[in-house]
């Protein structure tokens, strides 16, 4: 049974999670491109929604990039970005979540990170060719999972230390509560 206490935990660990990759995705608009692939870009919020996927359940992680995107948009974004960026973040949520259910052991954070990146431009491929009424920019995909696999694998392999260290500070925390509890006997 989910007390009060853990309904409100686990509603500031989603809002810090959507925090810290508003922070992300606004640092990175920041970063000159260095693609020589117009669009393409590294995905630094991508590492917390990455992340989110081993921490938090699916329904959270939705939340958590709903909430990440309109946000994100917001603050330095268009009407046009936030279309291309939650159709590339749904998407991408759908396939990673899939992929995490379905393969299980078998594919790992860089695979899942990979995965995600190419879908994420997939869906904004999608949402190109219906705003400008042209499927012929589908071609211009291969270029942009080139740069996805490489982006997809940096925010993987990130996020393999950000969870190891969120693990080993709970675990911390766990040790320093069971330290108190023995202090006071």
């Amino acid at each position: 049974m989910t007390t009060y206490h853990d309904k409100t935990k686990k509603i500031v660990l989603m809002a810090l999670f959507a925090a810290q990759a508003i922070v992300l995705h606004i640092f990175e608009s920041f970063i000159p491109v260095p693609f020589i692939i117009p669009g393409a870009k590294l995905g630094l919020a991508n590492i917390v929604t990455v992340s989110a996927l081993f921490i938090l359940r699916p329904i959270e992680v939705l939340g958590v990039i709903v909430v990440r995107v309109m946000l994100a948009s917001l603050f330095a974004g268009t009407l046009l970005t936030f279309a291309y960026s939650m159709a590339g973040a749904v998407l991408s949520f759908l396939v990673m979540i899939i992929l995490k259910s379905l393969l299980k052991e078998n594919v790992g954070l860089i695979g899942l990170s990979c995965s995600g990146a190419v879908f994420h431009n997939i869906g904004q491929l999608m949402v190109a060719s219906f705003l400008i009424g042209n499927i012929r920019i589908i071609s211009y995909l291969p270029f942009l999972s080139i740069a996805g696999i490489i982006t997809g694998a940096f925010v993987g392999i990130t996020a393999h230390y950000l969870i190891k260290s969120m693990r080993r500070i709970i675990k911390e925390k766990d040790n320093g509560k069971k330290e108190k509890i023995r202090s006071a006997l």
